[in-house]
């Protein structure tokens, strides 16, 4: 039993050694891979936003390109250091860069503007009519009934 538990303790000291020693090994210098994204790849997005009128910052179309390449910028630093792809650095990068830049954007990622009237005019005639309608069925019955009772 003593046995056991010495033998216990040295594996979960060899894992504690691990843990600590691990990290360091990995190749991935945190530091530094967030300083190069920040210095590398946020320079040239600041650009590609900048050259566009801030009208159409939510509209898609229009943003695919710079955002598809700043993300393949991040992945391309973290490949070429060694990095896991992504991860936290890489969710506080994009969610910086949503703060700043699609802040007032809708979940959809596309413009919000009313719908068309051809669209829009049944929405609101069909239940205006039914109303009417039921209305004027419900007066007709009302007075059909009063000399039953």
């Amino acid at each position: 039993m003593d046995l056991e538990g010495t033998s216990l303790m040295k594996v979960g000291l060899v894992l504690l050694m691990a843990a600590q020693v691990l990290p360091l090994v990995s190749g991935c210098n945190k530091g530094f891979y967030e300083r190069m994204i920040n210095d590398f790849c946020l320079p040239k997005f600041k650009l590609d936003m900048g050259g566009l009128d801030r009208g159409l910052w939510c509209s898609w179309p229009h943003t695919l390109e710079p955002y598809e390449g700043l993300t393949n910028c991040t992945y391309q630093v973290a490949l070429r250091m060694d990095c896991f792809w992504p991860n936290q650095i890489i969710d506080r990068f994009f969610m910086q860069i949503h703060r700043i830049y699609f802040h007032d954007c809708a979940l959809t990622g596309r413009l919000i503007q009313d719908p068309p009237i051809s669209i829009l005019g049944p929405f609101i005639a069909v239940p205006v009519l039914v109303t009417l309608l039921v209305t004027a069925l419900v007066v007709w019955r009302s007075k059909c009934s009063e000399g039953v009772i």
